[in-house]
């Protein structure tokens, strides 16, 4: 069984499970990115992970429960993998495969960029770029707080000019997702080949980066705090944008 079609485009992160139709892919020279094991699975499997494992395929053995989440709502398999593009790949590809990408500029706080991480990958972005000085240490300490999100979905840093021309150059759509935005999520079109971009927690988008913002979101706010949490802003226009997809004619 393959689902789990998780980012529009022609090349798109898939869920293969099951071994039965683990083996097919593997056999059948479908590009398998990772596969993914229930801890103290059942010995059918022994054959298949060896031969992942002679094609260089990264073998992960996870707890039951976190493997009964991957499967969604078959809770029978005991094997899964990923099929798709690299989570490696470039900037132009990743603009160029024909989803959702996304932009952080200035976020000061790795927690908060980790957890927007892990939000984009589950929302089936295609890549998510990081416009800010962080050194190793944050780098490192963000990649641990997305839950190594990376191993699936590239994850850059790059400078906002250069992801904006990127996305520019692969016909995105740049939306900004800022307090000077005069409608809401739902009021714009999300779908289609796209650029979200989400500013720091305290200082927002820079001006010159909502300058070449195509459109300009705002998240309704009705307390005294001045904005949401970066991880928020994020989930909001991504399950939004999931939504208007699967409600597309």
């Amino acid at each position: 069984m393959v689902q789990g079609e998780v980012a529009q485009g022609a090349t798109r992160r898939r869920r293969v499970i099951g071994a039965e139709a683990v083996q097919a892919a593997l056999a059948g020279g479908a590009v398998v990115r990772c596969v993914v094991v229930r801890d103290a699975a059942a010995a059918p499997t022994t054959d298949l992970l060896e031969r992942a494992e002679a094609q260089g395929i990264p073998i992960h053995r996870v707890a039951p429960r976190r493997f009964e989440r991957l499967c969604g709502s078959d809770r029978t398999a005991e094997v899964l993998a990923l099929t798709g593009p690299d989570p490696r790949g470039d900037l132009e590809s990743v603009m160029a495969r024909g989803g959702a990408a996304w932009l952080l500029t200035g976020a000061v706080y790795p927690g908060n960029v980790g957890f927007a991480i892990r939000t984009a990958e589950v929302s089936g972005a295609d890549g998510l770029y990081v416009d800010n000085d962080f050194d190793h240490a944050a780098r490192r300490e963000a990649v641990r707080a997305a839950m190594r999100a990376d191993r699936f979905m590239p994850v850059g840093w790059q400078p906002a000019i250069t992801v904006l021309d990127a996305a520019r150059a692969a016909g995105k759509r740049v939306v900004g997702i800022e307090d000077v935005g005069d409608r809401p999520p739902w009021r714009i079109d999300l779908t289609g080949p796209a650029l979200f971009v989400v500013g720091a927690e305290a200082e927002g988008i820079p001006q010159d980066v909502l300058d070449r913002c195509d459109a300009v979101t705002r998240l309704p706010m009705a307390g005294f705090v001045a904005s949401y949490n970066l991880q928020t802003a994020v989930a909001a226009v991504a399950i939004e944008r999931l939504r208007q997809i699967e409600e597309s004619p």
